[in-house]
């Protein structure tokens, strides 16, 4: 590209300070550039860009109220306002370790951290645009998702001595565009072919992924484990292990790799989305309550900002509070699932979200032993049970079976699956829960609270084995709860006792392994039950060894 076709390149530059956009522009005229446009916020740059089509655009990260640089680069391309033909340059003066691995996970062109000089500007700038015009036809394909042309054109490029000096960007392409088009066997070779010349880390996480779809897990486990010490990949790493695990359905595992990915750079909503139904199936309700926090924290004026994530955080108090019997926690959350639906009112005053509003309420009021009034809010409900979305559904399947609807919820538990396997069938995480679900509800006919309070009932009226059963539903679908733990520890050993049953010490060490890791939470009584029954555990366990 000709130094006088640089020069013709139309910039934007996106600042919430005048003075930034100043200096920015005066410095993009001294180097020769003419058309330069300034916007001092995500709303006006995205006007701009729906009317225009620039060549590079600057941007700042922190852009005062509303969207910041990180949501608007994503709006821009998930709305594809910006091609891969034109360049996206991050400023910023921050260097916050998570801002700096959401921002690169993101993929910008280039990241200029402040101050810079004009030279490194320029330079920066001219190499970005000569780079975007050479590759222009290959990004052009790539847009329109026609990798089979856009892979022909990047071995030709290859082949051509011309452009050897873009020869490293051209490889990556390449590698990226083999496993776009599902040709992992190939995508596999030709990674181990530039590792044996370069240890390029795009490369190795390229194999890994080849590794990955080709079921060779044992191989791409070895190489993300050395990955994980360094910090340069450590996030990839971590996302990928993550992934690797759900292939292998460890999910308990899974979940672990995925919770440190989102920690290193949490504004990646997608992934918080996977980690969710990750806590889900993992019957993690206090880590799911958690991200779902996370979510609304870092989508808010995003392109992800919707009624639906205020909806699932008030549905994952409900969930979460559903488990416990601390009593003051369950109010405090079921204060703060309430809040949550009327800031959803001021957010969006005009979304269509009143039966959603009310199934929340509904078990909300169940929470609150209010059955009567959580009755009322669910037989005004439409009996059509259409799936419009599967968070709504859901929410809808689990009042029905809340409140002994059992017929109704099974039947809308099933329209659910169906649908997710139809729609949603890359979603693994999400399919596995709601088979999970499904099942567990169809076998087990009471919620947590009343699994809970009916398995207290029966032990205190001396009925151990009835108590057994119940509270063993309770752990099956509470097993991260303490109290359940312990309640099932001194109800195997009554049981034994009194009614003959023989003892699983499988069962008692996980229980005790989790009383153990949470016995700072148990309260007083609960702390002079457990020391009471430790000489039963170390009999019990001490056998097992």
């Amino acid at each position: 590209m000709s130094n006088k076709a640089i020069f013709k390149a139309k910039i934007l530059i996106v600042d919430d300070q005048s003075l930034a956009q100043s200096y920015m522009k005066q410095a993009l005229e001294s180097l020769g550039f003419r058309s330069v446009v300034s916007a001092d916020r995500a709303k006006t740059a995205i006007e701009l860009c729906t009317q225009n089509k620039f060549d590079l655009i600057l941007c700042s990260f922190n852009l005062g109220h509303g969207k910041d640089g990180y949501q608007l680069y994503e709006e821009l391309k998930v709305k594809s306002l910006i091609k891969r033909t034109a360049g996206f340059i991050f400023i910023s003066a921050e260097t916050d370790p998570s801002l700096v691995h959401s921002v690169v996970e993101l993929q910008p062109d280039d990241f200029l951290a402040k101050p810079f000089s004009i030279k490194v500007f320029g330079e920066r700038i001219k190499k970005l645009l000569n780079r975007k015009k050479v590759l222009a036809e290959i990004f052009d394909y790539i847009d329109v998702e026609n990798y089979s042309k856009a892979l022909r054109k990047v071995d030709e490029k290859i082949q051509d001595q011309t452009y050897a000096s873009y020869s490293p960007i051209l490889l990556r392409l390449r590698g990226e565009l083999l496993l776009s088009l599902n040709r992992t066997a190939e995508a596999k070779e030709f990674f181990k072919s530039v590792l044996s010349f370069q240890k390029f880390t795009w490369a190795r996480v390229g194999l890994v992924e080849a590794l990955i779809h080709n079921s060779e897990f044992s191989l791409a486990k070895d190489m993300l484990e050395v990955m994980l010490t360094k910090s340069e990949t450590r996030l990839v790493a971590n996302h990928l292990l993550g992934k690797l695990e759900l292939h292998m359905e460890n999910y308990q595992q899974a979940q672990l790799y995925i919770t440190e990915a989102t920690a290193l750079a949490p504004r990646n909503i997608d992934r918080q989305h996977t980690l969710v139904n990750l806590t889900r199936l993992n019957h993690d309700y206090e880590k799911s309550y958690s991200v779902n926090k996370e979510i609304l924290k870092y989508a808010k004026h995003s392109i992800h900002d919707s009624p639906e994530i205020y909806l699932n955080l008030a549905r994952a108090g409900v969930d979460y509070a559903l488990t416990l019997d601390q009593s003051d926690l369950v109010n405090r959350l079921t204060r703060q699932s309430q809040d949550c639906l009327k800031e959803l009112r001021t957010q969006f005053p005009d979304a269509h979200a009143q039966e959603q509003l009310d199934i929340v309420n509904a078990r909300i009021h169940y929470l609150k032993d209010e059955r009567n009034k959580a009755l009322r809010l669910v037989e005004q409900l439409n009996d059509e049970d259409l799936i419009h979305s599967i968070d709504d559904a859901l929410d809808k399947a689990k009042v029905l079976h809340e409140l002994g609807f059992h017929q109704r919820s099974s039947q809308l538990f099933d329209k659910i699956s169906k649908h997710s396997e139809k729609y949603q069938a890359n979603n693994t995480t999400l399919n596995m829960y709601l088979k999970q679900e499904q099942k567990e509800r169809d076998e087990i006919k009471f919620g947590p609270k009343d699994l809970n309070n009916n398995a207290v009932k029966f032990y205190q009226q001396g009925r151990y084995i009835d108590a057994l059963h119940m509270f063993n539903q309770a752990f099956r679908i509470m097993p991260k709860n303490a109290s359940i733990a312990l309640n099932l520890l001194q109800t195997i050993f009554d049981a034994n006792q009194h009614g003959g049953t023989s003892i699983n010490t499988e069962q008692v060490n996980t229980c005790v392994q989790l009383v153990d890791a949470n016995v700072h939470r148990l309260d007083k009584e609960q702390s002079q039950r457990y020391e009471k029954m430790k000489p039963n555990i170390e009999t019990i366990l001490g056998q097992r060894k």
